[in-house]
């Protein structure tokens, strides 16, 4: 048994002599660590905002601010710098945000095709960090706002190999809520409210 076991060892370690570090690192990572690519469990989250209702309303409101404010910004090619047309961009983005205090928001990072794939990732990723960081200055709580990557190659608005300043963007979107929407009823709304509920059962006058 014990030399089954050794020989079986032996076999291992001159199998794993033969592979390269990033093989072996794969080989020790944890089953099941390969399946989770950042989107694991959006399946439930996404079926129990439907059945809440909270989907509707991010959608609604999604589609409000997009209407309402403009949601996109551009940027200079190879730049995450914001320019004077971003900024005012940001500002009517902050304005309307500062309307809807449990409401969360993600912003999305873009780039051209031009470039590698993980220059692009990290460019897209500043570009998204710029613009939080700026609604933050706005008055944004930072807990209300994601940034979040998403390479020209794989979102383009216009289909082209070479610069597009259209397809270098960030997309600011209504993500959900703080935390399940609740109603609040302080002492001035409970008044109200009784208020017309008590002149709702009073008779109508009808000598008149």
């Amino acid at each position: 048994m014990r030399a089954s076991l050794a020989l079986a060892t032996l076999t291992a370690a001159i199998a794993l002599s033969a592979c390269t570090p990033q093989q072996i690192l794969d080989f020790n990572r944890p089953a099941g660590d390969n399946l989770d690519d950042g989107t694991f469990g959006n399946a439930t989250m996404n079926n129990t905002m439907v059945m809440s209702g909270e989907q509707s309303m991010v959608v609604n409101l999604s589609r409000r601010f997009a209407a309402e404010v403009p949601s996109t910004i551009n940027f200079a090619f190879d730049s995450a710098e914001l320019d004077g047309q971003a900024r005012a961009a940001l500002d009517a983005q902050a304005a309307w945000i500062k309307q809807y205090p449990y409401v969360k928001f993600r912003v999305y990072g873009h780039t051209d095709k031009v470039g590698s794939n993980a220059y692009n990732k990290g460019l897209g990723m500043r570009r998204a960090r710029a613009a939080v960081s700026y609604l933050v200055s706005r008055g944004i709580s930072r807990s209300r706002l994601e940034a979040l990557i998403s390479y020209g190659e794989t979102q383009p608005l216009i289909v082209t190999e070479g610069r597009e300043r259209r397809n270098r963007r960030t997309v600011t979107e209504v993500s959900g809520f703080l935390e399940p929407k609740k109603l609040l009823f302080d002492g001035k709304y409970m008044r109200n409210t009784y208020g017309i509920y008590i002149g709702s059962a009073q008779e109508a006058n009808t000598s008149e």
